[in-house]
């Protein structure tokens, strides 16, 4: 984790905190406070620090007041959407805490079929309300997931090999800046701020409001269709999503059959590949789309079909509670008949009955941009992979977990073509070049320089100014 120069004085900070109180519309909470233990977990329960402050803000200009305050004080600052950050960087201690997630506000305009969104949103905020619209977003897989860090690292969603990133939707967004400012960034207003904030996370500055382009998608041809884990089947998929219609986006998960309320009783905890799918167009077409996945093996189970778009998070309700994690993952050009094996075998030695391997098709829409056009660069990526260790218990040791994580993706990691800077864990410097190549790593440092010279927005996926 990249870690601050400034020298803290704990106890001057505290009473300045302490002093501030009055000046914030929302809560500022320290360690003496009622609620302060349910105020700083995160998504990931394991990780248990303790910040000197978290201010939940009211509104903007708190969010303006805490930047400040940071600065004033010399405390490191973390920020927090929906907490979900793998790498921890949500919290911290002795850090200034800004949590955005009172910050829910949504508005729509149906005719424009724009959404301005405040950061504290999640996907499922934004899902119900666009959908009475018959509209929607491309955001996370999971309802939780918040619209902060989703869009400033790039934003997978649902709908990416259709109509793209969830950045390639904004419009404009509100940034509180490390100096205190309130800047509109868009194409025609501090374009190379637009240009950064759109892939380069949280490392110049701190989004209040997303203004995002919706598209049309009151029905979608989606679901689970759930087949058995062998080499047959993942060579199949694999080799399908590649080109299929960009109508069809899906994440698969090579796991153990859940306790889901469509899995078979008698099929529990039997390795299987748990395609989620999501169409986006006519739906008899998308029947026919998924005609092929349906084909590669007789189903474990089969839920694929018409339902409301916001109906697809029910299938990663269990993603959506606290749970803890560890990550490995990688975009990469093609997957190999070994690595395949690689990762079947790995599954037979999971250290929790929750880990799984995921992959994602991608190309289509997202393949359209060009390379330089934002600052999440991998356009080109035709896989996401990301071996995942969850387990429920906090107290648990993590050893073992990174362990598996860490044994597979020694194994695979020689397909490695870049990664996605929003599921990579705090894995340093070398890590965060591998999110960003060289030429878009020299143009976000530039920026960075022109908007916190002095590093104030560093616990993220750093880039140095």
């Amino acid at each position: 984790m990249t870690t601050s120069t400034r020298v803290l004085d704990r106890a001057a900070a505290l009473a300045t905190v302490e002093a501030a109180r009055r000046r914030f519309v929302g809560t500022v909470i320290t360690a003496d406070d009622r609620g302060y233990d349910d105020a700083r977990l995160v998504h990931d329960h394991s990780i248990d620090r303790r910040p000197l402050a978290i201010v939940q803000v009211g509104d903007t200009q708190d969010v303006v007041l805490a930047v400040r305050l940071a600065a004033e004080t010399g405390l490191e600052l973390a920020v927090r959407s929906g907490a979900h950050s793998l790498a921890g960087f949500s919290t911290g201690d002795d850090v200034l805490v800004i949590d955005l997630s009172g910050l829910k506000g949504i508005a729509i305009d149906p005719i424009a079929r724009v959404a301005r969104v405040q950061a504290g949103a999640t996907s499922g905020d934004l899902a119900g309300p666009a959908h009475r619209y018959g509209l929607a977003l491309t955001t996370g897989d999971t309802s939780s997931v918040g619209i902060g860090g989703l869009a400033t690292g790039g934003g997978i969603g649902w709908f990416v090999r259709k109509v793209g990133l969830t950045i390639d939707q904004l419009r404009s967004a509100q940034v509180v800046t490390a100096d205190g400012r309130l800047l509109t960034a868009s194409p025609d207003q501090h374009a190379d701020l637009f240009w950064a904030i759109r892939g380069g996370g949280g490392n110049f500055g701190i989004i209040t409001e997303f203004e995002f382009q919706l598209v049309e998608a009151a029905e979608v041809y989606g679901g689970a269709l759930v087949l058995p884990a062998t080499r047959e089947v993942m060579r199949g998929y694999l080799d399908y999503i590649a080109q299929a219609p960009e109508e069809l986006t899906t994440i698969a998960f090579l796991m153990h059959a859940p306790p889901a309320p469509f899995i078979p009783e008698s099929r529990l905890g039997e390795p299987v590949l748990n395609i989620l799918t999501c169409w986006l167009g006519d739906l008899e077409a998308g029947e026919q789309a998924i005609a092929p996945l349906r084909a590669l093996a007789p189903a474990v189970a089969d839920v694929v079909g018409p339902l409301p778009y916001p109906a697809m998070y029910q299938f990663m309700e269990a993603a959506a509670a606290p749970h803890s994690a560890t990550i490995r993952t990688m975009f990469m050009q093609a997957f190999d008949d070994q690595a395949i094996d690689d990762s079947l075998e790995a599954l037979d030695h999971a250290t929790s009955p929750m880990s799984m391997i995921q992959f994602r098709g991608l190309g289509g829409a997202m393949a359209r941009v060009p390379r330089d056009g934002t600052a999440f660069a991998h356009r080109d990526a035709k896989y996401l992979f990301a071996a995942l260790a969850l387990w429920e218990d906090p107290s648990e040791d993590r050893a073992p977990h990174q362990a598996w994580v860490d044994g597979l993706w020694g194994r695979v990691n020689r397909l490695a073509d870049g990664a996605y800077v929003n599921f990579v864990g705090d894995e340093g410097e070398a890590r965060v070049r591998d999110a960003y190549p060289a030429s878009t790593m020299a143009r976000l440092a530039e920026v960075k320089r022109r908007y916190d010279p002095d590093n104030l927005f560093h616990l993220n996926q750093n880039v140095r100014p």
